[in-house]
């Protein structure tokens, strides 16, 4: 009995100094009501794999779709992207007749998310050629999947995370949210292990399949993640007007410290991460020879190093640091990252690839949390939707000009590489590819710079104290 006393005082110890979420769960919020709203974080890390990962790559190289259109594709959400503050300021202020502000969105969100996914079996049967429909007619399928898919994406993800934020007490919302980061990562890691088990024999029936089974499992945990979440209140009935404008409340959210200079650090920064999001897949098959399950595991490897990341942004954070400061390192890492990457080419090192895809994951992870903490720390009640709608309006955005951007980019130069218009050196197919990956590391450079002025502003350090207090980890003060 004595050492198994000791073992759990021990534990004790420990779990606060190396779980920074543990923290996350209140008498207001418990664990198990928070894990099972977090799982709309794993519908939308599905998607992103699916989308991003799995269908890029098969579109690209068994299918034989030019990037240039897949990447097209994948920048169509962008079309929604900025009208994710609008949703969020509308969340905010929407009174429904059955009491709720948040569940209608997140319900139409998921909604569209599984609609996009349902649709899309129907555009992979055209573009593989198994039919005598016209071609055309896949493209626009697929367009209209990854737009219905990327719209719900956006709108669950900016609500849920109101709706997390709405719930939890003042003191731990910095920590759900991390957790509802983390949780969004491990939806990708867990859904790129399955998809490149199910898809080791690849066929087109198989990857159907694997797409009809996602949208089922979007619908069902996000209806299971909304059961009984948000209290339904008589406050909230239409009969009171709501007379606030987004033109009045946006002005009075930028007014608060430097947000414009923020919001833009945060655009370039995920355009810097966000250039590879189409290419990584490619690059592994064509350049380094790996399988589909092989460059499907690299989606898995890049979201536990962004787990990595936030965990060690989530502890610097919650011993008082400065995000801004979590966000710079964050992209330092990531200029290190893509420099790895461009080297496993001319080395023919797939161990050094992997290591870089794990940087960027860790690098992007600490950028976003970093970022997100400092929006959060100057969001008020009233607005709280609108802030995290503008922060994610402004990595969205910035992500799908720079996917767009960079499926053009590395069709051109790969023509003019294969030409031999750039010279003999040049004729490889690593050279689009690492011209892409050059421009992400002067985008980087670009984002320290934009961070700079922002690190220790002594407006933002004195909201951020508030949030994160010093013993947010261990209450009794000990750090051990």
């Amino acid at each position: 009995m004595g050492a198994n006393a000791t073992i759990i005082k021990g534990l004790m110890r420990f779990s606060p100094a190396f779980l920074p979420f543990a923290d996350a769960a209140t008498e207001e919020l418990p664990m198990s009501r928070l894990l099972r709203l977090s799982l709309f974080q794993l519908t939308v890390g599905m998607a992103a794999v699916l989308l991003i990962g799995t269908l890029n790559r098969v579109m690209i190289v068994e299918l034989g779709v030019p990037s240039s259109v897949v990447a097209i594709m994948l920048a169509l959400p962008l079309l929604a992207a900025p009208f994710r503050t609008l949703i969020g300021f509308r969340s905010d202020t929407h009174r429904s007749f059955l009491g709720w502000r948040r569940s209608p969105f997140i319900w139409m969100g998921t909604m569209l998310q599984f609609g996009g996914l349902a649709i899309m079996p129907f555009a992979l049967l055209i573009l593989s050629g198994d039919t005598t429909g016209p071609l055309w007619v896949g493209y626009a399928a697929a367009a209209l999947a990854f737009l219905l898919v990327g719209a719900g994406l956006h709108t669950v993800q900016t609500i849920g995370l109101a709706l997390a934020t709405d719930l939890a007490p003042e003191h731990s919302r910095p920590s759900v949210v991390a957790l509802l980061c983390a949780m969004l990562l491990l939806g990708m890691v867990i859904s790129a292990v399955i998809f490149g088990w199910a898809l080791s024999n690849f066929s087109q029936v198989r990857l159907i399949q694997v797409v009809q089974g996602s949208a089922v499992v979007t619908i069902a945990l996000n209806g299971f993640a909304l059961w009984k979440q948000e209290p339904r209140s008589s406050a909230l009935a239409p009969s009171q007007a709501v007379n606030a404008k987004f033109a009045s409340m946006w002005s009075s959210f930028t007014e608060r410290s430097r947000t414009h200079r923020r919001l833009l650090a945060t655009a370039i920064g995920t355009a810097g991460f966000s250039m590879q999001d189409i290419l990584l897949e490619p690059y592994g098959g064509k350049v380094l020879n790996l399988p589909v399950a092989a460059t499907t595991a690299l989606t898995a490897m890049l979201a536990l190093g962004g787990g990595v990341g936030l965990l060690i942004a989530a502890r610097w954070l919650n011993r008082n640091g400065d995000p801004h400061r979590v966000a710079a390192i964050g992209v330092v890492i990531g200029i290190f990252a893509f420099a790895a990457v461009i080297l496993s080419a001319p080395m023919e090192s797939q161990g050094l690839f992997a290591i870089g895809v794990a940087l960027i994951g860790g690098g992007a992870g600490m950028f976003a949390h970093g970022t997100l903490t400092a929006t959060m720390a100057l969001a008020r009640s009233e607005d709280r939707g609108l802030a995290l709608g503008a922060w994610g309006a402004s990595q969205a955005t910035a992500a799908g000009l720079a996917i767009g951007m960079s499926g053009a980019i590395n069709d051109s130069v790969a023509r003019l590489a294969a030409n031999g218009s750039l010279g003999e050196a040049l004729v490889s197919p690593a050279t689009s590819f690492a011209l892409v990956y050059a421009i992400e590391i002067v985008l980087l450079f670009a984002t320290v710079v934009a961070l700079g002025p922002l690190v220790g502003d002594s407006g933002d350090r004195k909201s951020i104290a508030t949030t994160f207090p010093v013993n947010a980890i261990n209450p009794g003060g000990s750090r051990s």
